[in-house]
């Protein structure tokens, strides 16, 4: 059993792989040796997850995005049948990917890596603005397209930055990343679409035969009524299902965000169970301005835990003091032994009629007598050693004082890893260290980011029905556009809960995702309630655009990744019921 140190932080995941690399590098030295070709290594530790962690993440955004990229293009290789489309269409969706990156780097200063994933997830919508313009401007050309579509699309491009900036306001770093990510690549993703696409095309580009293809569409769009009453029964059964288990709907384990898999969690559990090494989950962490009055607040916080280790209560804890006294209780350890003389006597009335002579323990006598004298122990004294290993872990210099860590470990009798968390505190009062339930506190700050995360989402999509009542003006119209988009959600989150599913943050996230998507196809139904007509080239460009849109996020849900399956298994079937739903509940006015 070895434990290892790294001179890079745990949150350097470079210098942590490099650690890894150079421990399997003499673990294969050793295994060439005789008689060593049977061992094998087992390692974990939190620098080991989080490289392992970035590396799963990178697999499978790369094999995902290629995945849905080869999907895609075969696809629009059938419906365009000209290469140079299909190449102008990545335009908008790579300036956007590319400006959502830049402006995450230098707001946060560091681009996470589920952010990237859900960008590579993102081309789902941002294909759609050049799907729409080259299969709608086929027929009426740009200068029309520009005076009749953009209007629609431009609305669906502010449903959706009403949407995610809600959770620009998080205090969750990975939702304001996504948040900021999302706006940034729609925004840049439809105005290189409205602005710079018509140029790099040049006149003519476009599709010249989407109405035949689009033609295939019309009979669906027109029997779409006849869906009103089940769809309207499979809502309602979703609603009753959701309001009985609405106290059992939300994951409030932090867990459920975790790559860490079972099998490393119980390789994890059993290599601290061989060392006797706690799960820091319990610690109790003291401060102090100086390193003597660190150790020494170290020791009192010690002598109130032991009585608990006595009784059984805790398993036991760890403490720098163990290997490095503080100063004065050095001193008084040195105080408390006799002088030479004094010792020598207490010898000499201790063996009497001992067959041991007093003078066969001279080297005895002369231990103590230097121990008496001897210059206090320091961290300079550790240097290289175990002991420095432990004490620098659980000692640390802060600039404002000094942090000790004192983990605490569960009994052998205890059920699961819990410890009385009631004593502990009540040993604790009055020693001046803070007891902390790390998992308990991490699930609690976890509740708390979920609790705002809704009522972010909440704001945003009250934000939304704001902007599109100001623009329709129609509470018929409104609710034609809003309610296929909120019955999709529910829908969605009542067919997941029933499989076994329990929401987190990126299921939120998936959420919007679903209403920003479905507001554009919602919005072109929408055009129906003003007596207008939907074209073949405009049925061709919506079954295209949500058949992107599901392929870019629907490939997700075959992720390994918790984060990225969430938004996969939520956006993907959420994308083709807020299309039927729209389709069915659009208000058709006859034509004038």
């Amino acid at each position: 059993m070895l434990v290892v140190q790294t001179h890079a932080l745990g949150s350097d995941t470079d210098g942590q792989a490099a650690a890894i690399d150079l421990i399997r590098e003499r673990f294969a030295q050793v295994q060439q040796q005789p008689g060593m070709e049977g061992l094998t290594l087992e390692m974990s530790g939190p620098g080991l997850f989080a490289v392992r962690a970035r590396a799963t993440i990178q697999e499978e955004v790369s094999r995902l995005s290629l995945i849905s990229t080869v999907i895609l293009a075969v696809m629009l290789g059938f419906i365009y049948r000209r290469g140079r489309l299909m190449l102008l269409t990545l335009v908008p969706v790579l300036s956007g990917t590319l400006a959502a990156i830049v402006a995450v780097g230098l707001v946060h200063g560091t681009v996470f890596g589920i952010t990237v994933g859900f960008g590579a997830a993102l081309i789902g919508e941002a294909v759609d603005y050049a799907i729409y313009y080259f299969v709608q401007s086929g027929r009426q050309g740009v200068g029309s397209w520009r005076e009749q579509y953009w209007p629609t699309i431009r609305l669906g491009v502010l449903t959706s930055v009403l949407g995610f900036g809600a959770l620009l306001f998080s205090g969750f770093p990975g939702l304001a990343q996504l948040g900021l990510y999302a706006i940034t690549g729609v925004l840049t993703a439809a105005l290189v679409t409205r602005y710079l696409l018509p140029q790099l095309a040049g006149p003519g580009v476009h599709l010249h035969d989407g109405a035949s293809k689009g033609r295939l569409l019309r009979p669906l769009v027109e029997r779409a009524t006849m869906l009103r009453w089940p769809l309207l029964a499979l809502v309602l059964v979703s609603a009753v299902y959701l309001v009985q288990e609405r106290d059992d709907l939300w994951q409030s384990d932090l867990s459920a965000l975790s790559t860490v898999s079972q099998a490393e969690g119980e390789l994890d559990a059993r290599l601290r169970g061989d060392l006797g090494a706690p799960d820091a989950r319990y610690m109790a962490v003291i401060t102090a301005p100086d390193r003597e009055s660190a150790l020494q607040a170290a020791e009192r916080a010690g002598a109130k835990l032991r009585p608990l280790v006595e009784q059984g209560l805790i398993g036991g804890f760890d403490t720098p003091a163990r290997f490095l006294p503080s100063e004065a209780t050095q001193a008084a350890r040195r105080a408390s032994l006799p002088t030479p003389e004094e010792l020598r006597e207490r010898l000499r009335s201790a063996l009497v009629d001992a067959p041991l002579s007093a003078d066969r323990l001279q080297p005895f006598l002369d231990d103590v007598a230097a121990a008496r004298g001897a210059p206090n122990l320091t961290r300079q004294d550790l240097e290289g050693t175990g002991l420095g290993l432990a004490v620098d872990a659980l000692l640390m210099q802060r600039p404002s004082g000094w942090s000790v860590l004192l983990p605490l470990r569960p009994s052998a009798e205890a059920t699961g890893a819990d410890i009385p968390v009631a004593a502990v505190r009540e040993a604790l009062a009055g020693s001046g260290a803070l007891f902390i339930d790390l998992k308990g506190e991490f699930d609690t700050l976890y509740g708390e980011y979920i609790d705002e995360a809704i009522v972010l989402s909440l704001a945003g999509f009250l934000a939304i029905v704001v902007a599109m009542a100001f623009v329709q003006r129609s509470a018929l119209r409104l609710a034609s556009v809003m309610l296929p988009l909120v019955m999709a959600v529910l829908v969605v989150i009542a067919g997941l809960h029933f499989f076994g599913v329990r929401l987190h943050l990126l299921h939120l996230v998936g959420m919007l995702l679903t209403v920003a998507v479905g507001s554009n196809y919602a919005l072109f139904f929408d055009r129906l309630a003003l007596g207008e007509a939907l074209d073949d080239e405009t049925l061709l460009s919506i079954g295209v655009a949500s058949f992107t849109t599901v392929i870019g996020f629907g490939v997700l849900a075959w992720s390994t990744v918790p984060v990225l399956h969430a938004i996969g298994v939520t956006v993907g079937p959420g994308a083709v019921l807020a299309l039927v739903l729209s389709a069915a509940f659009a208000v058709r006015r006859p034509a004038p």
